[in-house]
């Protein structure tokens, strides 16, 4: 019978568990091997894997798992469950370095090698995640992510193709719409993303008085198609937008404390929509005593209605090089282009007030309806008829706390009514505007179809190219809308008889819609609005009595507040900037 012996045991006398240190023999202890962490799920990959090394100094991972390595799931050591792998984030003491300086060594060939024809790839690349992409050096095919897209070395960027002569698009530059002194002092700077993030919640308005006839809207234009269109007419009417110090009604309402700011829904609607804005403006304020001015300047970008503002590539004005600086260009005053920014810009002004005017019913029935009082800026002299306008001044309560007192006075402006509303009660309001197509094959027209032939049977792909290349025009509209309490907002589309002509035009349809549904179709936020004019006026009213000038930078999105001489923007001191001309003795 065989024996039987059990083996020796060395008890630890430290009271942990395995052996002690002394009872193990020399050659068995891993002096100087420090522990590397390892998991029974973990599979043996390859021994050695030479892909990973891309760069001097790189680890290369040797011995490592497939979880670890190029074996297993993904980057950053991860599994294929997206989970990391055990002791991903310990540094290895087994890592391979390389010893020697291979920065010497460099690729001397670097021709795309040509693509085989017929097989799985498709022309010039390699089907990438998502869908075919672009492979390196390989051409354009059908992106994954984000459309059409560009690989490494391929010819285009994220997001499409390069059209012709972008690299010289990015480089044009528009000037500011006032001219900077070198005298003014800049105050504060905001940033676009910064105003973004403003919010404050304003309660129904307080109306106090209102002022004007309005003639009802025709309602026969709302079933305009493009096969019954209508010819825009000419039409001689007057119409008055003068600017809140030379408003008589607000100036008596200052002598009475009715408000601490004032100021108009024109230029109040382009600093509720500021972040959307691409052109350059400006804003004139005066401080007074504890009251704010918002002023508009004569002849500036308040009076003109803008085109395709936010397109991509939006319309340019001519430009040349400047005779005594040969690297500056300067915008041409005089073009005989109908399709540069400027004669856009006056022939949408000139649309916008034309379909106003043609689009309501002047002789009864039904009848003009006056408001309480006539309009305060039409004199007895005037001979010319006025046009269908109403102004209600209206305050909106500012305040963040009820013991603060920050309200706001706005002359709000409403066009016509609808037949059978009571516009004295703030009943079936209308306001009216129109946007214009010029050339749909011309620079700047934003990829905009051609509204005969898409407009009836495609009217939203013509809304939404419009909303998109015209998204601050139209935010200003539904802004000075809701201002108002306008109960429709009619927008007529107009056209060019030719598109070579400006000067003929017809309507082809118009739309109907509520100031607040279609604000919120634009995104359009009143409370951030808000936000945006209580944080401006702060700033504001930190500044010493004076004047003040608002300018949104041509080129940045950027705000600037200068301070400026109490006599700018005025007819003194154009007087004494204009050059001389020669006539004057000296």
């Amino acid at each position: 019978m065989s024996s039987f012996s059990l083996p020796q045991i060395n008890d630890n006398p430290d009271g942990g568990w395995g052996p002690s240190s002394s009872s193990v023999p020399a050659q068995f202890k891993f002096k100087d091997i420090p522990y590397a962490p390892y998991s029974k799920s973990d599979k043996l990959g390859r021994f050695a894997d030479w892909n990973d090394i891309s760069g001097d100094n790189r680890p290369t991972n040797l011995g490592l798992s497939s979880t670890q390595g190029r074996g297993g799931g993904g980057p950053g050591g991860r599994r294929r469950d997206g989970q990391p792998a055990f002791g991903s984030g310990t540094a290895s003491a087994f890592t391979y370095f390389h010893a020697e300086d291979e920065s010497s060594f460099s690729l001397v060939d670097t021709k795309a090698g040509a693509a085989r024809r017929g097989g799985p790839m498709s022309r010039g690349g390699a089907r990438g995640r998502g869908g075919a992409g672009y492979g390196r050096g390989g051409g354009a095919q059908r992106g994954g992510r984000g459309g059409f897209s560009g690989g490494r070395g391929g010819g285009a960027q994220r997001g499409g193709r390069r059209g012709w002569r972008d690299w010289e698009k990015n480089g044009r530059t528009r000037e500011s719409s006032v001219a900077i002194s070198p005298e003014w002092a800049m105050l504060e700077e905001i940033e676009f993303h910064r105003l973004a993030k403003l919010r404050l919640e304003v309660d129904e308005p307080e109306d106090l008085e209102t002022y004007g006839r309005v003639y009802p809207y025709d309602k026969s234009y709302d079933r305009i198609t493009t096969r019954t269109e209508k010819p825009l007419q000419l039409l001689d009417r007057i119409k008055y937008n003068p600017t809140t110090s030379d408003d008589p009604v607000i100036q008596e309402m200052a002598s009475r404390d009715t408000a601490t700011i004032y100021t108009t829904d024109v230029i109040l609607s382009v600093l509720m929509t500021a972040p959307r804005s691409v052109y350059p403006w400006d804003i004139v304020v005066v401080r007074e005593g504890n009251k704010l001015f918002f002023d508009k300047r004569d002849g500036g970008p308040f009076d003109t209605v803008t085109v395709n503002e936010n397109a991509a590539d939006p319309p340019q004005d001519p430009t040349a090089v400047n005779p005594n600086n040969p690297n500056e260009k300067v915008v041409v005053p005089e073009t005989p282009s109908i399709n540069s920014a400027t004669s856009l810009s006056l022939e949408a002004t000139y649309i916008n007030q034309n379909f106003a005017f043609q689009t309501v019913i002047e002789t009864p029935p039904p009848p003009a309806i006056d408001f309480s009082k006539p309009n305060p800026f039409y004199g007895p002299d005037e001979t010319e008829p006025l046009a269908s306008c109403g102004y209600r001044y209206r305050v909106f309560d500012l305040g963040i706390t009820d013991d603060e007192d920050v309200r706001i006075c706005v002359r709000t402006e409403v066009d016509a009514y609808l037949p059978g509303q009571d516009p004295r009660k703030g009943r079936g309001l209308v306001t009216i505007r129109a946007l214009n197509e010029f050339d749909s094959r011309a620079t700047g027209a934003g990829g905009a179809p051609d509204w005969r032939t898409k407009l009836d049977s495609q009217r939203g792909a013509v809304v939404a190219t419009e909303m998109k290349n015209n998204s601050c025009k139209l935010a200003k509209w539904t802004v000075q809308s809701v201002l108002a309490g306008a109960d429709a907002l009619k927008i007529g589309w107009v056209s060019r008889v030719n598109p070579r002509d400006n000067t003929r035009h017809v309507v082809l349809s118009t739309t109907s819609t509520r100031p607040a549904d279609f604000a919120s179709q634009l995104n359009v936020s009143l409370a951030n609005g808000w936000g945006i004019v209580r944080t401006v006026a702060d700033l504001c009213m930190k500044q010493p009595e004076g004047k003040y000038v608002l300018v949104k930078d041509p080129n940045k999105p950027v705000l600037r507040l200068y301070a400026v001489p109490a006599n700018a923007f005025t007819g003194e001191d154009e007087d004494e900037d204009a050059p001389f001309d020669g006539e004057d003795e000296v």
